[in-house]
């Protein structure tokens, strides 16, 4: 979970570089294809499977070292690593797919997945899956299926997002975590009495992109998982009176909001929480990256973010999940089929986590012994969600994203009003990106 990472969902602001780098399919990419393949052409050893992985970082790179020495030991096959840093593999995915990629690459799950698929960049895995579906939920079964309903993805580990607050706060308070909205909204009143940023909030510079997990739960709590989804696809109008009614519930709960957000980091922001200054805070589970001290850690809770309408209930979670793809003409099929299935069980993730605890492991079928108490009561958020969304730039059009929406929302957030001209905006944009 290190800071430095671009588009890891384990990652602070950099996980977001995806709204500078889009799908990697600009022009920018194709012009400077920096991503290139280890492998050699048809006649590839056959005892060789080769890996192009996004985990330059020394955690991910260690990790990733760990659950490939053991799969070489266990099958007798070699894996050859081709290492890029997350920006450039983002920036230049396209060509390296178009070219002669690895066998197996690291990718995201769900849109993402499904673009490159659709594409016919990418392998279908149905046979991969048929020896690992048990370990699964249908959550990230529906995740991992391209849009012709073939497996594309075998997926890694993920994280949630939440409403995190102190639980020693709440106790000298008298806070209860609210489940529903009236309840989320009454305790919100209640801490700004009593002195507090009810919200914490940050984000401006590059943290933009932080505000698009409040936008998520609210449309998703109002609305629910299908109509969410079709908006991030662009297959319905942001003018629809269901998007109107998200932005009033923000409006709603911005007074709330931590004052001068839009000049402050998402550090910033999380640290105003661990020190008492705010009551809560919408954000992943990468909260844990500003926390040195472990007695400070025990002191971090979470609750889901609460119900809107009742007929959708609390059954959606944002949990950003990465893992792997198959490339659509990979050199050694067997062998690559055989490192998916391995890097799809159990005991791969549960190497994987015992060098980068700051995941949780998607498999549910891995050892959540080690896990320290957010990790264990993240892995059960997630596996009670009936459906799983990435956050907004992973679930749609990434430059829609980047260029459209998150500008409208962040000047909108400044001096919210009912919305319709800044819906209009965006709407007046979605034929840019999405085609029939």
């Amino acid at each position: 979970m290190t800071l430095s990472r671009t588009l890891s969902p384990a990652s602070g602001p950099g996980r977001r570089g995806v709204v500078r780098g889009a799908l990697g399919i600009g022009a920018a990419a194709l012009a400077a294809p920096v991503l290139t393949a280890c492998g050699g052409g048809p006649s590839a050893d056959p005892k060789t499977v080769t890996f192009g992985s996004n985990g330059a970082d020394a955690t991910p790179k260690s990790a990733y070292a760990a659950v490939t020495s053991a799969f070489t030991k266990e099958s007798g096959l070699t894996v050859k690593t081709n290492t890029v840093d997350h920006d450039t593999f983002q920036k230049s995915i396209s060509t390296y797919l178009q070219g002669t990629p690895d066998d197996v690459f690291t990718w995201f799950a769900g849109y993402r997945m499904q673009y490159f698929a659709k594409k016919g960049l990418a392998h279908p895995v149905d046979d991969v899956w048929e020896k690992i579906g048990a370990g699964f939920s249908d959550a990230a079964k529906q995740l991992s299926r391209g849009l012709d309903g073939k497996y594309y993805f075998v997926p890694l580990y993920n994280y949630p997002w939440a409403v995190f607050y102190r639980k020693s706060l709440f106790q000298e308070r008298g806070y209860e975590e609210p489940r529903t909205w009236s309840e989320f909204t009454a305790l919100a009143k209640r801490m700004k009495k009593d002195g507090l940023s009810p919200i914490a909030s940050g984000y401006g510079g590059g943290d933009s992109w932080s505000i698009l997990g409040a936008f998520d739960y609210l449309n998703l709590r109002a609305n629910g998982y299908d109509f969410h989804m079709s908006l991030m696809r662009g297959e319905v109008a942001w003018t629809d009176p269901r998007t109107v009614r998200t932005l009033d519930l923000w409006r709603e709960l911005s007074p709330y909001y931590q004052q001068g957000a839009g000049g402050r980091s998402w550090q910033d922001a999380a640290q105003s929480l661990l020190d008492k200054k705010s009551g809560m805070a919408v954000i992943g589970l990468f909260l844990g990256q500003q926390i040195t001290d472990e007695k400070l850690r025990d002191d971090i809770d979470f609750f889901a973010f609460p119900e809107i309408d009742p007929s959708f209930g609390q059954d959606a979670v944002e949990a950003p999940t990465d893992g792997f793809m198959l490339s659509r003409r990979p050199k050694n099929l067997d062998a690559a089929n055989r490192l998916l299935e391995f890097l799809g069980g159990a005991k791969a993730e549960n190497l994987y986590m015992g060098v980068d605890p700051s995941n949780v492991a998607v498999n549910s079928q891995a050892d959540t012994g080690s896990y320290n108490a957010l990790q264990k009561k993240s892995a059960q958020l997630i596996a009670g969600a009936k459906h799983i969304t990435q956050f907004g730039d992973r679930d749609s059009d990434p430059g829609f994203i980047s260029t459209v929406v998150l500008p409208g929302l962040t000047q909108w957030l400044g001096h919210p009003d009912d919305g319709s001209a800044l819906l209009k905006t965006i709407e007046s944009q979605r034929s840019r990106f999405f085609t029939a």
